[in-house]
């Protein structure tokens, strides 16, 4: 009986280690855990606006000093795709228990291959739907993808994604769609002067584009 006992309890034990190897394997889990130790660290103000998704709010390291007065706070991850941030919806976003949440994020799942506009939309609901099921009530900004020179071969599927978002966006209670697409175009063409050299990320003049376009929906405290 003990030597089953102990049995049991080794097998368990494996079971746990393998758990979290699996888990440490998962997509920029190391990215979360510092997070998670900053925030052991830094006391975080009750209940601000989080801005979460992928690189480009990541970068947005004027974030906040642009919105200063809205106690904001960015968590975002570079290279992340929708399914990233639904698994960690726990960690970036409600553990802050935020009054307002601020999106960008499937920019990324634009350019894969077998990814289509209909599968970024159906995605992009199981992320709204899962923040609804624990935040009902919360406001939520979402914006639309922007138009990256660097990845110019995906505009049409872009703006029909984007098209298929905001459909879906503006029928939901308590939700915005931001459009950032129509006012970083010239005249039908991409403005690369809005980027830094991977015709990728924006510079500052791309995001003052975005405060403006974000600013109107923000809450203050």
């Amino acid at each position: 009986m003990l030597l089953l006992k102990r049995l049991s309890l080794f097998v368990l034990l494996l079971f746990a280690v393998g758990a979290a190897s699996a888990q440490s394997q998962a997509p920029f889990w190391d990215e979360v855990q510092a997070i998670k130790a900053y925030d052991k660290v830094y006391q975080q103000q009750p209940h601000p606006i989080v801005f979460v998704g992928s690189s480009s709010i990541r970068k947005w390291e004027h974030l906040q000093v642009a919105f200063g007065a809205y106690n904001v706070m960015n968590r975002g991850i570079g290279g992340a795709y929708v399914n990233d941030i639904i698994r960690y919806l726990d960690e970036l976003v409600f553990v802050y228990q935020p009054r307002q949440i601020v999106l960008y994020v499937g920019e990324n799942d634009i350019v894969m291959p077998d990814e289509t506009p209909d599968t970024i939309l159906n995605r992009t609901i199981r992320l709204f739907k899962a923040i609804r099921a624990k935040m009902p009530e919360v406001p939520i900004v979402y914006i639309g993808f922007k138009p990256s020179p660097s990845r110019e071969r995906f505009v049409e599927k872009t703006v029909a994604t984007n098209a298929l978002i905001r459909k879906f966006i503006t029928a939901q209670s308590k939700a915005v769609f931001v459009d950032v697409f129509t006012p970083m175009m010239k005249d039908g063409k991409m403005m690369p002067e809005l980027f830094v050299s991977d015709m990728l990320h924006m510079n500052a003049q791309g995001y003052a584009i975005w405060e403006k376009a974000v600013r109107p929906y923000l809450f203050k405290p």
